[in-house]
């Protein structure tokens, strides 16, 4: 994949999030992982979904670049789910994931990834966001309760997982990028990829 992208310098993914490393190890990516150590809560959430998604993304990316001696192109994402103009983050609480839940069964949301490259050395940087309508049929009481006892839901932006995961279940269709949903839109990372790495 480096390769193929022309990268010649390492690449280190500001997460530690499992399925963003299984997706960069999907497409033969080889990677270090550093994770950042920013509070989401710095930021104003009153700001477009969009931009907000973007934001973190390349506070994330900032941070860790921060943090490296060598030189680096460092990857940062944010994922978030939006419902009628609202950001729904990671539940605080078993409570909080069934209220979600709730908020989204029957409903079309959403998910707006932020991805976002830096290099450490020059600190030149590219960010980008995409977008995934998801549709959810009708979940009744008894399913968003098994699903919350199983603690799944609580690591996860607006409580719900598509990939390895029940939550699968609930989604009847999306519109727009999987890949996204489940935390990094592929094809859009590996054009941004390829442009950042392409020589000047």
């Amino acid at each position: 994949m480096k390769d193929l992208l022309k990268i010649n310098k390492k690449i280190v993914l500001a997460s530690k999030s499992p399925r963003r490393k299984k997706l960069l190890e999907q497409i033969g990516l080889s990677f270090g992982v550093i994770t950042s150590d920013i509070d989401e809560k710095e930021l104003d959430t009153s700001i477009e979904p969009a931009e907000y998604a973007k934001q973190l993304a390349i506070m994330k990316a900032k941070d860790v670049a921060g943090k490296l001696n060598d030189e680096a192109i460092v990857i940062g994402a944010d994922t978030i789910v939006v419902l009628d103009g609202k950001i729904l983050n990671k539940p605080e609480d078993a409570a909080d994931a069934r209220r979600m839940l709730g908020l989204l069964s029957g409903n079309t949301h959403t998910v707006y990834t932020g991805v976002a490259l830096i290099d450490s050395k020059s600190k030149a940087t590219n960010a980008a966001v995409k977008a995934t309508d998801v549709t959810f049929r009708r979940l009744n009481e008894k399913e968003i309760a098994a699903y919350v006892a199983t603690k799944s839901p609580l690591d996860k932006a607006g409580a719900y997982g598509i990939q390895d995961d029940f939550g699968a279940v609930f989604i009847s269709h999306i519109e727009g990028c999987y890949y996204n949903i489940v935390g990094l839109p592929l094809e859009m990372l590996y054009t941004m990829l390829a442009e950042f790495s392409a020589p000047m």
